[in-house]
């Protein structure tokens, strides 16, 4: 995946349009996009589902909170959130998290080599509001608690291991987590007004028992270089985590992270950004930014994030018009699905099966606008490669 950021973005939605050079720092517009035009073209008219996809593209539903998953005995969690995908010998496995408080927990969906669901199954019970998370390079999942003073669980999305609690992560309202395998360390985002970004480093690498916990250090500008602090104290009591070092950069709302090619990408909802952090000369900067665009970019609510083989950033929506949108290489934004008729929910979750061509995410709220209502989906098409 290549390094991004917004300097030659052309918007794509309902209203074209098209950043020429970088807009924020008084570039001139430069000749429209068209509607529709993104990689994957036009979006069509709602299917059975409700879900408004490319040609060539379809979705099923995978499971409904409070029923059964497919012809499975396992009664599918409330309030859908954060998820990702694992191999499974010739199949593989889509966990999710439950955001909800009390009870929270996770759980996961193994299917065979053909997408036929064979089971469902608890891997995490008994904590709080867990929203988002991440994937660990050693096949184990990261599911975060977004409460205050939160914990991090490491589960086992097969099922077979018990989940332990990660107190040296730190403690606060956590939301996702992404593996870097170069620098060996963990990202975390925290969902406050004035959260911060934070990273992780174990001890030992695969072993995240004990570790320091660093923040970013930076100015208040949206770009510039940054360091990293240590924390001196993670458990965030009796002073929060944020507040413990000076110079620490404050993100409006941390929500989804993603981490490729030495960058990590991370979402803020509370000013609509995706940011990107250059890990090779220690940078940053935004990558999208939809006040940039008069309000006429497609992407408005911005929460999970995930990224495919492609090198496309694919972005979902907390409300707005309740999309995943695509976030290209060469910087082209543009509406990749919309679900009609869900206006009272979320896009959650959103991961690639092993071999790219599903995309999981669940609608948190589903049709009733209550937690009781989460509906999981699977997209199959020709993604990019």
């Amino acid at each position: 995946m290549e390094r991004r950021s917004l300097l030659r973005a052309a918007v794509i939605g309902g209203t074209s349009a098209a950043l020429g050079g970088t807009l924020w720092r008084g570039a001139a517009y430069a000749a429209p996009a068209q509607p529709g035009t993104g990689p994957y073209g036009a979006l069509g008219s709602p299917d059975a589902n409700g879900i408004r996809l490319p040609s060539g593209f379809t979705s099923r539903v995978i499971a409904r909170s409070g029923q059964r998953v497919g012809s499975t005995s396992y009664t599918w969690h409330n309030a859908p959130d954060g998820g990702a995908c694992y191999a499974d010998g010739t199949g593989w496995i889509y966990v999710s998290n439950s955001e909800i408080n009390p009870s929270g927990g996770a759980s996961a969906v193994k299917f065979s080599s053909t997408g036929a669901i064979t089971s469902a199954y608890r891997i995490l019970s008994g904590t709080r509001q867990n929203c988002a998370g991440g994937k660990t390079p050693w096949n184990t999942w990261l599911s975060c608690e977004e409460v205050s003073l939160g914990y991090v669980y490491e589960t086992d999305p097969w099922g077979t291991s018990a989940a332990v609690q990660r107190p040296a992560m730190g403690r606060f309202k956590h939301e996702a987590a992404a593996a870097d395998p170069v620098r060996k360390v963990i990202y975390l985002t925290e969902d406050e007004t004035n959260g911060r970004f934070y990273r992780f480093v174990p001890a030992a690498w695969g072993n995240l028992s004990s570790g320091t916990l660093q923040v970013m250090v930076a100015g208040s500008a949206t770009s510039g270089s940054f360091t990293w602090a240590d924390v001196p104290d993670p458990d965030g009591s009796p002073t929060a985590t944020r507040s413990q070092v000076s110079g620490s950069k404050s993100f409006n709302g941390g929500e989804g992270c993603h981490y490729a090619n030495d960058t990590v990408w991370f979402t803020t909802k509370g000013d609509n950004r995706v940011w990107q952090l250059n890990l090779l000369n220690n940078t940053y900067e935004l990558a999208y930014d939809d006040s940039l665009v008069n309000g006429t970019a497609p992407l408005t609510g911005v929460d999970n994030i995930t990224g495919a083989s492609s090198g496309d950033l694919f972005v979902a929506e907390d409300g707005g018009t309740m999309e995943i949108c695509v976030i290209t290489p060469d910087d082209v934004v543009a509406s990749f699905l919309r679900i009609d008729g869900q206006s009272g929910s979320e896009i959650t979750g959103p991961a690639f099966s092993p071999d790219g061509t599903r995309l999981y995410f669940s609608s948190q709220r589903g049709t009733t606008g209550s937690s009781s209502g989460g509906i999981t989906y699977e997209v199959t098409g020709p993604f990019r490669s």
